[in-house]
């Protein structure tokens, strides 16, 4: 199977501030997102062939993109794939132009939450009118999560207290990096102790250990490989790019452990497969992953191999995954600070990896970075859509 390594490029990304954004529409911040990434790329609107426009619940149709950006009645997509929504529109777009079905193409998401009515995520099932109460389940995203911690704890014999240290210095960590970039939405620093004693939300999860609810919206520009330089002198060219999806196996049977996520592991596989990365932990620079909950971050850097099963605790307390460790993890300071604006997420977190490969991250700037990858969970850890995206600096 022929794959996507070296035949698609990003030549131009913007994203806007993350936040609490009341001031703005969701079509201000496309604005905002797509003419930087017009500006990043030397390009006008009219040189867009193709869009495509990630969504989860702000809009329902690709008329929003065109409306806002004034498209000349090009083909636009709108995508929606849970928390990997983002991910999916840039999937697309590079698909059409792997493809030759177009030249340059436009992938945005964008979510605009404050507005919404709701104080965090809406039950979408409810949102969509799709009342299926014979399979609904009375527990919210930090349950979820909160079980995946508790069921850690005990496999690998931490205590209440030691877990809450492992997983409450990964908040600590991420804060940290956003306290440096200037669009997220939380830019303060914080204290362990500040964490370990903020409310709990569901145990062992405290606030602190939850990602923030945000406004916010990214964009990219892509193009073929072979015309990349044509736009720009430092192009980031797309390597492994994998979507897995499950069945929703988590949920009916009891030997789902509740320590991985099937789907992290599956779409990782395919995407260092793709990719030709062998070893994950000394190959990859640096990564963006999806730190819903500080457990969930604990638990990718296991899934994606790059810390042996058990381990990971060993490695955030060694500092492996800070910005001047082995292998930085959120060097934007991650969910934890940008808050998550569904759609939007995935190309944020891209547009972390593409100014890290370039070295244009300032102050959170990592040292010699060669690949970078960006993944994002949607759903519970028993059953969600992942995906995994691995971009690099130099062409193979």
């Amino acid at each position: 199977m022929d794959g996507i390594k070296d035949k698609v490029a990003i030549v131009g990304m913007g994203c806007c501030k993350f936040g609490e954004n009341w001031d703005k529409s969701a079509d201000d911040m496309i604005i905002d997102s797509v003419y930087e990434a017009y500006e990043d790329a030397g390009i006008e609107p009219k040189d867009i062939q193709a869009a495509w426009l990630g969504t989860y619940m702000t809009e329902w149709t690709g008329q929003m993109l065109s409306r806002a950006l004034k498209l000349d009645f090009i083909p636009v997509t709108r995508v929606e794939n849970a928390c990997a929504t983002g991910s999916d529109a840039l999937r697309n777009a590079c698909y059409a132009v792997a493809s030759g079905a177009c030249d340059i193409a436009l992938a945005v998401g964008v979510e605009k939450l404050k507005d919404s009515g709701f104080s965090g995520l809406p039950d979408f099932e409810i949102h969509r009118r799709q009342l299926n109460t014979y399979r609904s389940r009375s527990f919210s995203p930090p349950g979820h999560f909160a079980m995946m911690a508790t069921k850690y704890f005990d496999k690998y014999g931490l205590s209440y207290e030691e877990g809450k240290r492992v997983i409450g210095s990964i908040s600590v960590k991420n804060h940290y990096n956003g306290s440096l970039h200037p669009k997220a939405h939380f830019q303060a620093e914080t204290t362990l102790e500040k964490v370990l004693k903020s409310p709990i939300i569901a145990s062992p999860l405290g606030l602190m250990d939850c990602c923030g609810v945000s406004d916010g919206a990214a964009a990219a520009i892509v193009t073929r490989a072979d015309l990349a330089k044509n736009f720009r002198p430092d192009p980031i060219y797309l390597k492994g790019l994998q979507i897995a999806v499950g069945p929703g196996e988590g949920y009916m049977s009891q030997k789902y452990d509740w320590v991985h996520v099937e789907e992290t592991l599956r779409a990782g596989q395919r995407a260092y497969a793709e990719a030709g990365v062998k070893n994950p932990r000394e190959e990859i620079s640096m990564a963006e992953v999806h730190d819903c909950f500080s457990i969930t971050e604990l638990v990718i850097m296991e899934d994606l191999g790059f810390s042996e099963r058990g381990k990971a605790p060993e490695d955030v307390d060694a500092g492996f995954f800070k910005l001047d460790g082995g292998l930085p993890i959120n060097t934007d300071g991650g969910l934890k600070c940008f808050g998550h604006p569904i759609g939007a997420s995935g190309l944020r977190m891209m547009y972390e990896v593409y100014k890290q490969l370039q070295g244009k991250a300032d102050k959170r700037q990592i040292k010699n970075p060669r690949l970078g990858l960006t993944h994002n969970l949607g759903g519970t850890p028993a059953t969600c859509s992942v995906s995994v995206i691995i971009a690099g600096n130099e062409k193979g």
